[in-house]
């Protein structure tokens, strides 16, 4: 018998859950076949097969806490075209959150397609497998005459379910922010219409040439930089009674995976020309989408930028992802009308919030940083001759 086990966790990650088995009890796999999902409050990680064999027994269940070289369960050597005879039709692999929203429903599993990786069931095929059967199969019963209730919009359903591990830590880390920042929120708005033409000039051939396509981030990011290069103090920390310094600037880009959102981190992002960070962007974006993060990827940082705008937001007050001690909100462009030169002309504005740590940035520091980020992206030519 060979043991498949929790590999190693880092550090700062003390367990995990076993969200899915992707193979079952007398399943044939294959080498390095992945066979379990792990769920940290950081990334899903894929435990794989170490070598060929049978499944033979299943020691964790779905949605036990598990902890670094724990055994999940036991792998029967056996050579690979030897499996058909162990080997018989099995439910298709389904998420806990599935097998929950089938029993409830009455939903046979076996009838659902997957649409998760290798095919696995998630609650969103459950959901519209039942909706798309339950015209024809729903008996027909006449409705019974009931009082009005003006108040009512039908069924009053509840149903309850455990928050994940990356909701659990994120709700975590949002409360100690708040509680240990003096976190204050200034505001200012920008004119985005220059970068914005020159994104529509260029954005083309831009494309073509480098593959990845140009967008707004890149020109905040490098604005961010330029700015705490001047304002150092925004790029700090606290550190117990300390103020730790960084003389490099590590941008956390906030991204929304099916899991929430996710904080990958863009390294010497003050080294980065604009090609290089939109191909970082790019390449975070679709590793969140699929749940591969690397772990590497949401460690450490000096500051954060989040972009609300995507969703439509108008304007919010973004919470300090500690131990940065500042983050800069992006908002919807939006036409409004503003003057100038005596005029009112209509202009793309964008409302911009940086919130800080008031313990160690004063209010003229934060003020000053957001004019400086304003200012650069106002005449985006700065941010390309160096100025």
């Amino acid at each position: 018998m060979i043991e498949i086990t929790v590999p190693q966790l880092p550090e700062s990650v003390t367990e995990g859950t076993l969200t899915a088995w992707c193979k079952n009890e007398g399943d044939f796999v294959r080498r390095d076949e992945v066979v379990a999902e792990l769920e940290t409050d950081k990334v899903i990680l894929e435990i794989p097969a170490p070598q060929d064999g049978l499944l033979a027994k299943i020691m964790v269940s779905e949605g036990s806490s598990v902890v670094s070289a724990q055994r999940l369960a036991q792998l029967t050597p056996q050579a690979a075209g030897t499996e058909s005879a162990a080997t018989s039709v099995e439910p298709p692999a389904a998420m806990p959150a599935a097998r929950l929203e089938a029993q409830r429903s009455d939903v046979d599993l076996a009838a659902v397609t997957g649409s998760g990786r290798q095919g696995r069931i998630l609650k969103e095929d459950v959901l519209q497998h039942a909706q798309s059967v339950a015209p024809a199969t729903a008996p027909v019963v006449p409705a019974p005459v009931m009082p009005r209730r003006p108040t009512s919009m039908g069924a009053r359903e509840e149903r309850r379910e455990p928050m994940s591990r990356l909701r659990l830590r994120i709700a975590e880390r949002l409360l100690a922010s708040q509680r240990d920042n003096a976190i204050l929120t200034t505001f200012n708005e920008v004119n985005m219409q220059n970068v914005m033409d020159l994104r529509a000039r260029w954005k083309d051939r831009f494309a073509e040439k480098h593959g990845v396509k140009l967008g707004f981030m890149s020109f905040f990011v490098k604005a961010v930089t330029r700015a705490l290069e001047r304002f150092p103090i925004v790029n700090a920390s606290v550190d117990g009674n300390d103020i730790l310094w960084h003389d490099y600037c590590d941008i956390g880009i906030a991204v929304s995976s099916n899991r929430g959102l996710v904080v990958p981190v863009l390294r010497d992002a003050q080294t980065l020309s604009l090609v290089e960070i939109e191909r970082q962007i790019a390449d975070y974006a679709a590793l969140a989408r699929a749940g591969k993060l690397p772990l590497e990827a949401l460690q450490g940082g000096t500051f954060s930028v989040t972009n609300g705008g995507t969703f439509g937001s108008m304007m919010s007050t973004p919470i300090i992802n500690p131990p940065q001690s500042a983050i800069l909100g992006m908002h919807a462009i939006t036409p409004r009308p503003v003057v100038e030169k005596g005029q009112v002309v209509i202009r793309p504005m964008m409302y911009l919030a940086l919130s800080y740590d008031h313990r160690i940035i004063d209010g003229q520091e934060a003020v000053q940083t957001l004019v400086a980020i304003r200012e650069l992206l106002e005449a985006p030519e700065q941010l390309l001759l160096d100025l």
